[in-house]
């Protein structure tokens, strides 16, 4: 039986309490213009490259939070990623692991990672 269900991700939500807060911090941690159009009051699609990242006022509760990374964000140089994001004010959560990664926080609290490919 084949399957209708493709097997690639569109995109990855994440629940933020302020949808104009967030877009402006996601734009500004990606070297991204601050230009892009919230939709319908509670959604921002950060323009990526490959699997889309939406940004979700309408689904943050404390408990929706990202407790652990759902994904990561490719860098060529993680030690200048790290530098960046600690410049940034970000809560850094682990140090560079393994020559190859780390986690920080977003303002609402999610935990992201930043992965050296």
């Amino acid at each position: 039986m084949t399957s209708p269900i493709l097997n690639q991700i569109g995109a990855v939500f994440i629940p933020v309490s302020d949808i104009e807060r967030s877009k402006n911090w996601y734009c500004s941690l990606l070297g991204l213009p601050l230009d892009g159009e919230v939709l319908f009051g509670h959604l921002y699609v950060v323009p990526m490259q490959g699997t889309g990242l939406v940004l979700d006022s309408k689904i943050f509760t404390a408990e929706s939070v990202l407790k652990i990374p759902a994904f990561h964000l490719n860098t060529e140089d993680i030690d200048a990623a790290y530098d960046f994001v600690k410049k940034s004010g970000a809560e850094i959560i682990t140090d560079i692991e393994n020559d190859h990664w780390f986690n920080f926080k977003d303002p609402d609290g999610n935990v992201l990672m930043i992965c050296r490919c």
